[in-house]
């Protein structure tokens, strides 16, 4: 006898209505939040253009069909595009991920909470451009603020208790949500065409993380942010024209999110939805490196003075010995051939033997011409990783939340150099009076890149000074940084 299957529409799950009434309702009071988030939005938009020297990013960006020009469409910081939100949110995240070098949330699950700047500032600018054309306020950058905070917190309390990873999805699909959350709020759709979004973002096929780990690690990475943002865009326009959603998307018997993609668990809390990522997110700010190695790479720089001080050289080492945390050992222990630079950046062994050989880690460090350098292979098959407990218990530790590497480096004769031990990166919370000026001076550097100097100025007068840019149209503010 067959068991009839119930066909009533359920309510939203808990998790949808959740999202949707805190983008709706939650009203952002933090000074600190509004603040770190203005320092996010200048770091995010400095790390693309950086992005924008390297040619394996540039040929991705423009628009889908060649001199296609959007009228009132949102333009891509640094370039000359104006493009439909859609792909403008591409191109923006894209250029943000490239480098690996925007800011980071680290917990049960990773990811990078400044690549929901994509579809937020296109949507944003050419909301602005359009309000403009008729006749009506445009949105400002505290908007775009806003909307970063809550994009952040979405992504980041999720991340929290819930690993994706470990069923072998990649970050992205935090992404996907967060942007699809804010930017369908910010284009003015109801609670219950935000609750729809959201579910068809839950509902879409989700990354794998293939492209992130041996043996195919690639530059898809790179550019999968830019994809989830971008889609994030499509989907609350999708949802805008009234289209449906999918109310039960994650606890569906069989058919949702939980059974097919989580193993059947159901998503944990740890806090409700605030300000909470925003104001302790951590920035990249010496080294564009993935951030579970950064402390190692801070490590490797002082052991480089004094291995000069010393007058070792590279050839002298045996064995170095990192200590690190468990996430750190999943993610970026690796051996073997490196194949491109989005497999040399999430490699511990090349990150550390970099600094150890050369004193820095920059983006160039990753390319072919580098990497050919028979001493980095040399040195990297000397570099070994283990665990350490308690860095992995303080890992997770939301009153630490520390990413703990320690450096020893042995010789050839018997020696070796004292332990160098970094618990927290400078881009940590911790270290933000440390962190801070270094960021402006990272955004600088970035400024310098791409324009001229009275526009790089005029940029700065107005991304340091809090009340001026919250105040500031957003399509005014995108302006400045157009070539």
């Amino acid at each position: 006898m067959s068991q009839h299957i119930s066909n009533v529409r359920p309510e939203p799950d808990q998790v949808l209505t959740d999202i949707v009434d805190y983008v709706l309702n939650y009203r952002i009071d933090s000074e600190q939040a509004y603040d770190t988030a203005r320092n996010c939005l200048i770091d995010t938009l400095g790390c693309g253009l950086e992005a924008l020297e390297y040619p394996a990013c540039t040929k991705l960006l423009g628009p889908i069909v060649p001199g296609t020009v959007v009228p009132n469409g949102a333009k891509v910081p640094g370039t000359q595009f104006q493009l439909d939100p859609i792909q403008a949110a591409f191109n923006i995240g894209t250029m943000i991920r490239w480098l690996d070098f925007n800011d980071t949330w680290l917990a049960a699950e990773w990811g990078h909470p400044s690549d929901n700047l994509g579809g937020i500032l296109a949507t944003a600018d050419w909301l602005s451009r359009n309000a403009i054309a008729d006749g009506k306020a445009p949105l400002t950058m505290k908007d775009v603020l806003t909307a970063m905070i809550k994009a952040h917190e979405i992504q980041g309390c999720i991340a929290l208790e819930n690993s994706f990873n470990k069923v072998g999805l990649d970050h992205v699909v935090l992404v996907k949500v967060a942007s699809t959350a804010v930017v369908a709020q910010m284009l003015g759709l109801t609670r219950d065409e935000i609750i729809n979004a959201v579910s068809l973002a839950w509902v879409d096929g989700q990354s794998l993380r293939t492209y992130r780990h041996s043996p195919n690690t690639g530059s898809r990475k790179s550019w999968a942010a830019g994809g989830a943002t971008s889609r994030a865009v499509r989907l609350a326009l999708i949802a805008k024209t009234g289209e449906m959603g999918y109310p039960s998307v994650l606890t569906a018997p069989t058919w949702g999110f939980y059974d097919v993609l989580f193993k059947g668990k159901p998503f944990a809390f740890q806090r409700p939805y605030g300000s909470y990522v925003m104001e302790n997110v951590l920035f990249k700010i010496s080294f564009p490196a993935e951030f579970h190695s950064q402390t190692a790479v801070e490590a490797a720089v002082t052991l480089h003075g004094q291995l000069m001080a010393t007058g070792r050289t590279a050839a002298d080492i045996r064995k170095v010995t990192i200590r690190t945390h468990e996430a750190c050992i999943r993610i970026i222990d690796k051996t073997g051939p490196l194949n491109n630079p989005a497999d040399r950046d999430h490699c511990i062994q090349y990150m550390v033997a970099v600094p150890l050989l050369f004193g820095s880690l920059t983006a160039e460090h990753y390319e072919d011409k580098v990497a050919a350098d028979p001493r980095i292979d040399e040195l990297r098959s000397k570099i070994v990783c283990v665990e350490d407990p308690r860095f992995t218990a303080d890992y997770h530790d939301p009153e630490k939340r520390s990413i703990a590497n320690a450096l020893t480096v042995e010789f050839h004769d018997g020696t070796s150099l004292a332990e160098i031990e970094v618990d927290y990166p400078i881009g940590h919370g911790r270290r933000r009076h440390d962190g801070i000026p270094l960021l402006v001076e990272k955004f600088k550097t970035n400024l310098a890149r791409r324009f001229p100097v009275k526009q790089q100025q005029a940029i700065l007068d107005i991304s340091l000074d809090q009340a001026r840019l919250e105040a500031m149209p957003v399509h005014e503010y995108v302006n400045l940084y157009v070539i």
